[in-house]
């Protein structure tokens, strides 16, 4: 028996829907772990640009910003 082309349309529709919602899912997850993993320790920030030669915590001036 064939299948209407309204039919396919639909599945077609609803197929697409379903692999927005699974891409959607996928990107809420990799940035949480993103947010997650950004929160522990920053990458490119070495702990002795901290301090300054003395100990002491370094002040922010004006090359900072």
């Amino acid at each position: 028996m064939p299948v209407s082309q309204t039919f396919k349309k639909r599945e077609r529709e609803r197929s697409r829907r379903e692999r927005q919602v699974e891409k959607a899912k996928k990107k809420a997850e990799r940035k949480q772990e993103a947010k997650s993993s950004d929160n522990s320790a920053p990458a490119g920030l070495n702990p002795a640009e901290l301090f300054d030669e003395n100990g002491e915590p370094r002040e922010l001036d004006f090359h900072d910003f």
